[in-house]
């Protein structure tokens, strides 16, 4: 829900005050947007941060980059900062606002009994709210979203269109929600029966989601067995995340697509866990743990271990060494063929030697 039209113009000047940058280049130089290097177009900012896309730089049509200090004597307009991405983030910012909805409730949006729906508040076509919920101020429902029975948002949250938050589940301040997720399905619970059966353990609990979280597209948040499944301040995660009932995930943690975290883990605060990591049920992952991608966890992690791929996932200075010993093993195995060679050759001369002596 993003304008893709800039929202004016700003000079490097501008720029330089409202990113803390230091100008290196025209102050007055007039700006309309922003690009990536092999992209952008006369009139617009962008980038550079990283020396291997050096021969970019002979090409781009870019007015004006954002760099770090190391790359100050790059022959364009400047703006150094010491943090590239996090300047350029706030500089998308300025030229691209979040659009900002009309409020109201749309015609054909249902809405039970006693809900409450503060100043401010968004609601698009054919999106249901469930009866004894509450929407906070400036918070947008899109279009076809579903929110259930006594549920609570708080403020300038973002509930993008085919969304599912379930009842009972408890949304912060400022949070987003992508098009597809489901929050508070039942968690993934069976106790088995004398004859083989499954028999559903109810999910009686909820989903607690704390200020600043962003779930992405198709994700889905289980609801606790008892209690609660809790995603804290500041968490992302990113799409196609199974995150299952009980689990506990840190302060900004940032989980990424295709991670799987199985019931009654916990997280610590700003533990990274890479592109299909599966991560098992009931163990503790401490705070600033990385796991590269596919890595499989099956037990606890101390903190601040990066935890490399495979299964299972080993911590990294033992990985690397192992990998090392992988990487020698063709020349091993010539080693050893040329040992064997040499114990034949051993072996039959010492027939002949015994042959020579009976006779």
């Amino acid at each position: 829900m993003n304008n893709q039209k800039p929202k004016g113009l700003y000079s490097l000047g501008e720029l330089g005050r409202l990113l803390d940058a230091q100008v290196e280049g025209d102050p007055d130089l007039t700006l309309s947007g922003v690009g990536a290097l092999d992209s952008a177009t006369h009139g617009q900012l962008s980038f550079f941060a990283d020396s291997r896309y050096k021969h970019l730089l002979l090409e781009s049509k870019a007015s004006a980059l954002i760099v770090s200090p190391k790359f100050r004597d790059i022959q364009f307009d400047l703006l150094i900062v010491p943090n590239v991405h996090l300047a350029m983030a706030k500089a998308v910012r300025l030229f691209y606002p979040a659009r900002v909805e009309t409020c109201g409730l749309h015609p054909s949006a249902f809405t039970g009994e006693s809900v409450v729906l503060e100043e401010g508040v968004s609601v698009g076509a054919f999106a249901h709210i469930g009866d004894l919920s509450r929407i906070g101020r400036a918070t947008t429902i899109g279009a076809s979203a579903f929110v259930g029975r006594g549920v609570q948002i708080g403020e300038q949250c973002l509930i993008h269109p085919r969304a599912v938050i379930l009842d009972g589940c408890v949304i912060g301040n400022r949070v987003i929600i992508h098009a597809g997720a489901v929050i508070g399905a039942d968690g993934y619970g069976y106790a088995q029966d004398e004859g083989g059966g499954h028999v559903k353990i109810p999910q009686i609990g909820i989903v607690q989601i704390d200020d600043d979280v962003e779930i992405g597209a198709n994700t889905t948040v289980d609801r606790a067995t008892f209690g609660k499944t809790w995603i804290k301040r500041g968490v992302k995660i990113d799409n196609l995340v199974m995150v299952a009932h009980n689990v506990v995930i840190g302060e900004d943690s940032l989980v990424v697509a295709q991670v799987g975290i199985s019931g009654s883990t916990k997280l610590g605060k700003n533990v990274i866990l890479a592109g299909q990591v599966g991560v098992a049920g009931h163990v503790e992952i401490g705070d600033g743990v990385r796991a590269a991608a596919k890595a499989g966890i099956h037990g606890s992690v101390k903190a601040n271990q990066v935890i490399m791929g495979g299964y299972p996932g080993v911590p990294y200075a033992e990985w690397f060494k192992t990998y090392g010993e992988i990487r020698r093993l063709p020349r091993l195995r010539e080693a050893v063929k040329r040992l064997d060679e040499e114990v034949r050759k051993i072996g039959e001369a010492m027939k002949d030697d015994d042959g020579c002596c009976k006779d």
